[in-house]
């Protein structure tokens, strides 16, 4: 089934050709969640191999084993994306995959070379701009086993700088759009705050055997900075004139507002919620050098403090702002001292405002709202405290009713939902535009249905949906992918 006028260009008569015409856009995947093949091939143990082999760990007792089956069906993939429209294509590559043991002085795979040389070169092939990330999370475990991963920032930089440095060798000669992290703050919170996530350390020992959420978290951040740094520093020197690319990082963050606008309190505990969970990452790196004060007022000598020599290496270590969002909080402030183990900066997060107004539409997802005025205010502040251009690389939704037997019937592969989704935020983000706000892409979370995480297959964000039963994970797209088509070549200049 196809749609092909899932949006006429009636509405929105005042945003046509908006996005400038290299404008990218495309879909967002993530190695772990898609390529399956997990020990195939010469293929390495990774963190979440480990943990989703853990019984209890993953929501459906589902592990990664076959995912979507990307790795042996990238070119039906590719096809399918190319049938989209898709300009470019964002994925990650398995560092175990490449170095099975990780370290710097381990054997590399070439077999899981020619894997990704195969993908790269099918995506230019078909006119598919690669976006590369080069950690989605996925640290190979024997890093983990030998020195405790991240939290031994030496030894874990010198090995991660090693893999980037062959990634840049292997495939930078097509690869122009390189990104370090995939939300580096989410990696720390879940795993190592809330320990619900690989590689599952938290205070909580309920949950966790080992880890100390009030000061691994920030040990761990800080590692991901630094590294990311002597990662780009690596590219900027050996590889950036000869191959022409750009190398940045990927943040996460929503948008939050106070729960009560006319309380000066709320207010201020909004601003904070954003610095604690945006400016973590992007104060250091786009701003004066150093985390954000109101993170060292709560935390003290728990937050790291960065040296000379490594303030001025992570400082302007991005060429871009990469993005991911997909919501909006209410957020009210929190009077007394901050638990410990507090990593939002002492407030409460709410779904009303103290009017009583909803943050948006419910997903399938309990904490992913529909919120595009946020994302709107959103994209305006980041551009507003950095002024660096923005990529964004992450947006989309799950719906509900998509947990169906196949075939799906027409109203789960008519996913109103998500296109009401999409067009809300891609209006917001092309009126952002208009009033000067510098965004170059737009990747939608995500290609197909995936193995998402600790949720396994129970979060539906794709806007193809799979048929995880079938032994080669039947795809059926959703009209989402096809209004995305049609709603870029009326916002892009030149389509």
């Amino acid at each position: 089934m196809s749609w092909t006028h899932a949006f006429d260009g009636s509405p929105d008569a005042e945003l046509k050709s908006t996005l400038p015409s290299d404008f990218h856009w495309g879909f967002a995947t993530a190695a772990a969640q898609v390529e399956g093949a997990w020990n195939k091939d010469g293929k390495g143990e990774s963190i979440w191999d480990r943990f989703c082999h853990t019984p209890g760990k993953v929501k459906d007792g589902s592990t990664n084993e076959d995912a979507t089956c990307a790795y042996d069906l990238y070119k039906q993939d590719v096809t399918l994306m190319k049938s989209f429209g898709v300009t470019a294509y964002r994925f990650s590559l398995a560092w175990s995959r490449l170095i099975p043991l990780g370290g710097a002085e381990e054997p590399v795979n070439e077999t899981g070379v020619e894997y990704y040389n195969n993908l790269i070169d099918e995506l230019v092939t078909n006119g598919i701009t690669p976006f590369v990330t080069l950690f989605h999370w996925d640290t190979p475990q024997a890093l983990e086993d030998r020195y405790g991963g991240m939290l031994n920032q030496d030894k874990y930089t010198t090995d991660f700088v090693r893999y980037a440095r062959l990634c840049f060798e292997r495939f930078g000669d097509r690869v122009k759009h390189w990104i370090t992290y995939n939300e580096p703050g989410v990696y720390t919170l879940a795993g190592y705050a809330a320990g619900v996530h690989a590689p599952a350390r938290s205070s909580f020992r309920d949950r966790n055997d080992e880890g100390d959420s009030s000061t691994e978290t920030f040990i761990v951040a800080h590692t991901e900075l630094v590294s990311h740094a002597h990662a780009v520093k690596v590219y900027r020197e050996v590889f950036k004139e000869k191959q022409g690319g750009q190398i940045g990082i990927t943040l996460h963050g929503n948008y939050s507002e106070p729960w009560d606008a006319n309380d000066p309190k709320d207010v201020a505990a909004a601003q904070r919620a954003r610095e604690f969970e945006i400016a973590w990452f992007a104060d250091p790196i786009y701003g004066h050098g150093d985390y954000p004060r109101s993170m060292r007022d709560q935390l003290g000598n728990r937050l790291p403090s960065f040296t000379d020599e490594e303030r001025a290496l992570v400082k302007g270590s991005s060429d871009f702002y990469g993005m991911n969002t997909y919501t909006t909080f209410f957020v009210r402030h929190l009077d007394g001292p901050a638990d410990i183990n507090d990593h939002l900066g002492n407030v409460e997060k709410l779904d009303t405002n103290s009017e009583g107004k909803s943050r948006g539409a419910e997903s399938d997802t309990y904490w992913l709202r529909t919120a595009p005025e946020g994302f709107g205010k959103l994209l305006r502040w980041i551009w507003d405290r950095y002024h660096v251009p923005i990529y964004m690389t992450e947006n989309g939704t799950t719906a509900k009713g998509e947990h169906v037997e196949a075939p799906p019937p027409e109203r789960v592969l008519n996913d109103t939902f998500r296109v009401e989704f999409f067009h809300s935020y891609l209006r917001e983000l092309a009126r952002a535009v208009q009033d000067g706000v510098d965004v170059r892409s737009y990747f939608g979370w995500t290609f197909t249905d995936n193995w998402e995480w600790a949720a396994g297959y129970e979060d539906r964000f794709g806007c193809t949906w799979i048929d995880f039963k079938s032994e080669h994970k039947t795809r059926y797209p959703k009209r989402s992918s096809y209004f995305l088509r049609d709603y870029f070549r009326h916002l892009i200049k030149g389509t």
